[in-house]
């Protein structure tokens, strides 16, 4: 779901972020994946970091590579509670994971809402 900037604070992307992802040492805060990390996931949802030669096989072989963005996520799905114990640094993968319950309500709600 694409992220609605004024719900944040004016200070989300040059103070709140930076200090997140500093603090889980630029990396995913559940899986330790990266930030732009470039790979693949196995079917075993592992990720596969891969660069130059090792890339380039990879792509050969029907990998689909991509690079890893680090989000941050509100712990408890409350976009107003800020404060870092409140916040983690995720990959794609693990944000859709913590918020895969609110995401399923949302979809139950909407497909009785016409």
């Amino acid at each position: 779901m694409p992220i609605d900037y004024r719900k944040y604070p004016a200070n989300w992307k040059t103070e709140i972020r930076p200090a997140i992802l500093k603090r889980a040492g630029d990396r995913c805060e559940r899986c330790g994946v990266k930030n732009h990390a470039i790979g693949y996931r196995e079917k075993s949802g592992a990720f596969v970091e891969c660069e130059g030669l090792q890339a380039d096989a990879a792509a050969l072989d029907g990998e689909h590579l991509f690079r890893i963005v680090l989000t941050v996520a509100h712990v408890n799905h409350d976009v107003t509670h800020n404060r870092p114990e409140n916040l983690a640094a995720l990959c794609q993968k693990c944000h859709l994971t913590h918020d895969a319950g609110q995401h399923k309500a949302t979809r139950r709600k909407n497909q009785f809402r016409n």
